[in-house]
């Protein structure tokens, strides 16, 4: 059984977040690449083959922090038209230096208010972010509404594996494993002690396809990656 939870009352966890990642964001995107074996960066290459963009396209990354995704769609869509939003200035500096040419446009954004008008993009997406929120249902209503009709709205998050087994494997790895591997590889231990907790109270993945399309989404898919650790979420607009 999981220990009790860390997490910050509802009030507290915007400000909670931002301080989190910007300490970690030094070491965010090597933690990343341990956590997951490698396996984000094929993630991320997923969720941009899931936006289908189109050439001279509008694309949103929400949350974009040190811009692994916002990069992917450059590297694969050189006419795209990028912006990366995101509230913490640090994650952003990181995603800035990445990108010396200056393509991506960086946005500092809350992703419950997003700083732009109605059906700015053809397509938004976003890496990690829905269990930061406040208010999922609400993060959803307002990529919804900066997404042209016939866009696409993509959404890649941890989950809980359904399966028994790989339940109790997916507690063990993040409620003990990955605590101490943070302890020698980061000096914020408590990003990543937060990171396992943020996944008890988050939505299931039908749980969370229905609240795309209680916003409003048509087409809404999912699938399952990593034996059923990571979700990735389509919506049409």
């Amino acid at each position: 059984m999981a220990p009790s939870s860390p997490l910050p009352p509802p009030e507290e966890k915007p400000t909670f977040v931002r301080h989190m990642f910007a300490d970690a964001a030094r070491r965010y995107d090597r933690m990343n690449r341990i956590m997951t074996l490698g396996q984000d960066q094929r993630w991320r290459r997923m969720v941009v083959e899931a936006c289908r963009i189109q050439p001279g396209a509008r694309v949103l990354d929400v949350a974009t922090g040190t811009a692994d995704i916002a990069l992917e769609v450059l590297r694969r869509h050189p006419q795209a038209r990028v912006v990366g939003a995101d509230f913490t200035h640090e994650m952003m500096r990181i995603g800035q230096a990445k990108d010396p040419t200056g393509r991506i446009a960086f946005i500092e954004g809350d992703a419950l208010h997003l700083p732009f008008p109605d059906q700015s993009f053809d397509a938004v997406c976003s890496g990690f972010l829905m269990r930061n929120v406040t208010d999922v249902r609400a993060a959803f209503a307002e990529q919804y509404r900066v997404t042209r009709p016939g866009g696409r709205v993509v959404c890649l998050e941890i989950t809980r594996p359904a399966t028994p087994i790989w339940r109790d494997v997916f507690h063990l790895y993040f409620f003990k494993l990955v605590p101490r591997l943070s302890a020698f590889l980061s000096s914020n231990k408590e990003a990543y002690t937060y990171l396992p907790h943020s996944t008890l109270q988050f939505p299931r993945p039908p749980q969370l396809a229905q609240i795309m399309r209680s916003v409003g989404f048509r087409r809404v898919t999912w699938r399952t990656l990593m034996l059923g650790t990571i979700a990735l979420h389509v919506g049409e607009v």
